[in-house]
C-alpha cells in the first residue's frame, strides 16, 4: 500500500477519520453519512441495487465495497478518482447522494469545538478545510483491510478447505473458469479497465466517459471479491443478487458481440459464449468464492461507528 506522503497514518487521524466517515453532518440535511452507503452489515457496500440520496433520488450504480481500498490505483466503477483523498470529495457535493456543499459542510464542522480540536491535533490547522476532511477520512479507509479469510488460513496452512471448494478454486484459477484475469492476486480484484459483456447496448459507457475514448466505452474496473458472499447485488448497475446469477452470466450469458469486450470473454475457452460449466461445477464455484469472506474484518469494531 503507497501511503501518501502529505497524509501519514497517525492513530488520531484514523479516530478523526472513523468518526467522520458515520457524521451525517456531511450531508445537506443531516439525515446521511458515508456509512449509510457502505455500511457494516453488508460488507461496507449497500443492499440496495442504487443508493438513495438524501432527497429520495437514486444513484447511477451500486455503491462499491469498502475493503482494501488502500491498494486501489482508481476509485470508482469508471476509475474517475485517482486517489482515497480524491474520492471522499466527490459524494458530499454530489445531488444523487450527500448534495450538500463545502462551505455549508465545514460551518457545521467548524463549530464543533471536538472537530476543532482534533483537526488541529492532526493537521495543525486552525480552520477546518475541506482537503483535510478527505485526508482524515482516507486515513481511516486505508486501515479497512481484510486478509484473514478461511481461503487466506487454507493458503496459511492453518485448515483445510471441503473438496468442494478445493474444486472451485480449481475453477477459479485454470481456464475453466478463467476467473484469476481479472480477479488475481490475494487481493482478488482488478487493476485494469474492462468490458466483460455485460451491456449488449451501451446505457453506460463507464471508463469511456473518463478518458473520453470510445474505446474504453463500456469498461469498468474488476471490484475485489472479498468478502462477495456479502456485498451484493452484484456489478456496476446491481443487476445480479446472487452469486448463483453472476456465475452464470459468466458461464452462459456473456455478449460477445459487447463493443470494446475484453479479449479475455472471447477466449477458446468459450465456444458460443459458454463456458459449459456444470451445475455441480458451478456450485463448487460459488462454494470457493464465500471461502473469501473475512469474518474477523467484517465483526472489526475498529471499522465501525465510533457512536454504538
Amino acid at each position: 500500500m503507497e501511503i501518501p506522503e502529505d497524509n501519514p497514518f497517525t492513530v488520531e487521524g484514523i479516530d478523526l477519520g472513523r468518526k467522520l466517515f458515520y457524521d451525517v453532518r456531511l450531508s445537506g440535511n443531516n439525515t446521511q453519512s458515508c456509512a449509510d452507503c457502505h455500511a457494516t452489515a453488508f460488507g461496507y457496500a449497500d443492499s440496495a441495487r442504487f443508493s438513495l440520496g438524501i432527497d429520495g433520488l437514486k444513484g447511477k450504480r451500486n455503491a462499491m465495497a469498502i475493503v482494501n481500498v488502500g491498494y486501489n490505483t482508481a476509485s470508482f466503477w469508471d476509475g474517475r478518482s485517482k486517489t482515497l483523498e480524491d474520492q471522499a470529495l466527490m459524494p458530499v457535493v454530489d445531488p444523487l447522494e450527500m448534495h450538500a456543499n463545502w462551505p455549508d459542510v465545514l460551518e457545521k464542522l467548524n463549530a464543533d469545538e471536538d472537530y476543532r480540536a482534533a483537526f488541529k491535533l492532526v493537521y495543525k490547522v486552525d480552520v477546518i478545510d475541506s482537503l483535510d476532511v478527505a485526508r482524515a477520512i482516507a486515513q481511516f479507509e486505508r486501515t479497512m483491510v481484510s486478509g484473514n479469510s478461511k481461503f487466506d488460513q487454507f493458503e496459511r496452512g492453518e485448515l483445510l478447505l471441503s473438496q468442494e471448494e478445493l474444486r472451485g478454486f480449481q475453477i477459479f484459477i485454470t481456464e475453466k473458469g478463467d476467473c484469476f484475469h481479472c480477479h488475481g492476486t490475494s487481493l482478488f480484484m482488478g487493476f485494469q479497465f474492462e468490458n466483460n459483456g455485460l451491456q449488449q447496448v451501451m446505457t453506460d459507457i463507464g471508463y469511456g466517459k473518463v478518458t473520453g475514448s470510445s474505446l474504453d466505452n463500456g469498461k469498468f474496473r474488476p471490484p475485489s471479491l472479498r468478502n462477495i458472499s456479502e456485498t451484493g447485488p452484484y456489478m456496476h448497475d446491481g443487476r445480479f443478487n446472487t452469486l448463483e446469477e453472476v456465475v452464470e452470466f459468466y458461464n452462459s450469458g456473456v455478449n460477445q458481440s459487447s463493443p470494446n469486450i475484453s479479449p479475455l470473454m472471447l477466449k477458446p475457452n468459450r465456444p458460443n459464449g459458454s463456458l459449459n460449466l456444470t451445475p455441480e461445477e458451478k456450485s463448487d464455484l460459488v462454494a470457493f468464492l464465500k471461502t473469501l469472506t473475512d469474518s474477523e474484518f467484517l465483526e472489526n469494531k475498529d471499522f465501525q461507528d465510533p457512536n454504538k
